[in-house]
């Protein structure tokens, strides 16, 4: 069988510093690609941040925060991803990464975006169809949907439609719904707070079942720094630190082509292997091993796309056009130029 390892890196970026993140995204594709790994994926919005502020502070307060964001955003052809590109190069693997992408036709629109090198690109704010692909590499066809995206069914049965093998999906560290209590760590009025594991593990297994694909769930990882400063300048910021303390944290882990969880493990400052079935409240690199003829046996009995789909009913039509706000005709400034150079 064809074996692909997979590196989930749960870190946490260096909250808004796209430079700093850069490096330390480049320090981990060397040691995923160091201990054999294949393919590397890292967290939404991996650089330069994941906007958690917006869940749980006033709008009025977040403006310093946003411009930090806008001005820690970039470009997906910039500095910060070229310098990805040749660590993924230079370590002959594969880089799937979330960032939040800077727009060439406003100085603040930004995307929620992810790039797989080779590549691959999605969007936020809103995108468009353009980076719906799978992408057929030699490590598998792979596919990726951000956070929330992972809900849409027709976002996941266009990728199911391309033989996709691994779906990648990428999450935040942390999302609070509600604000916890100091006696008591479910939100206001006793309801529960959103529990970031139970609901992406159950989206990305339903689309790991359906698909007969594996599935690879990268969450960003909280630290310090991050709850320091979405809490520094917040009017309640007792409880902003307490909310971000005691909400539930997102895990990375791995799904079989039955959406069940696959083995997965780590590996010790030594070098030895540690088996470990997820990673949520440290940061780490979790690893496995995909054997991707497993793709196949599942769609002998329930193929979503090639028996089940019912094409004498349903129609899936996907627009990959890229959307542009402005479409600019040149031909009376180019008349114009002629006539002031006469």
């Amino acid at each position: 069988m064809s074996v692909t390892r997979v590196a989930a890196c749960h870190a946490a970026p260096i909250f808004l510093s796209a430079h700093a993140t850069t490096q330390k995204a480049i320090s981990l594709i060397h040691a995923a690609a160091k201990n054999n790994a294949r393919l590397v994926v890292f967290p939404e919005t991996y650089i330069s941040a994941f906007p958690i502020w917006s869940a749980l502070r006033a709008p009025t307060e977040n403006h310093t925060l946003f411009e930090r964001m806008v001005a820690e955003s970039i470009s997906a052809n910039g500095e910060e991803i070229n310098a990805i590109r040749a660590a993924a190069r230079e370590a002959n693997i594969l880089v799937s990464i979330g960032f939040s992408e800077k727009s060439g036709f406003s100085t603040a629109t930004l995307w929620n975006s992810n790039i797989l090198i080779d590549p691959m690109k999605l969007t936020w704010s809103p995108g468009d169809g353009h980076g719906l692909k799978v992408s057929k590499t030699e490590h598998g066809n792979i596919g990726n949907l951000i956070c929330g995206e992972n809900t849409n069914p027709l976002a996941r049965y266009t990728l199911m439609a391309q033989a996709e093998q691994i779906h990648i999906s990428t999450w935040p560290a942390i999302w609070p719904t509600r604000v916890p209590s100091e006696s008591n760590e479910s939100g206001a009025g006793g309801a529960a707070n959103y529990d970031n594991v139970a609901a992406n593990r159950t989206r990305a297994a339903a689309h790991c079942f359906e698909a007969k694909c594996f599935g690879v769930l990268c969450a960003g990882y909280l630290d310090e720094d991050a709850i320091d400063t979405v809490t520094d300048g917040s009017s309640t910021p007792d409880v902003i630190r307490g909310a971000l303390q005691r909400s539930p944290r997102g895990a990375s882990m791995f799904l079989d082509p039955t959406g069940a969880a696959h083995p997965a493990f780590t590996f010790s400052p030594a070098g030895e292997r540690v088996e470990t079935a997820f990673l949520q409240h440290e940061e780490g690199i979790l690893y496995a091993d995909f054997e991707l003829d497993r793709c196949v046996e599942g769609k002998q009995y329930h193929d979503v796309v090639g028996g089940y789909q019912r094409l004498d009913v349903f129609k899936l039509e996907v627009n990959r056009e890229r959307r542009d706000p402005a479409v600019f005709s040149n031909e009376g400034l180019d008349n114009l130029v002629k006539q002031d150079r006469c």
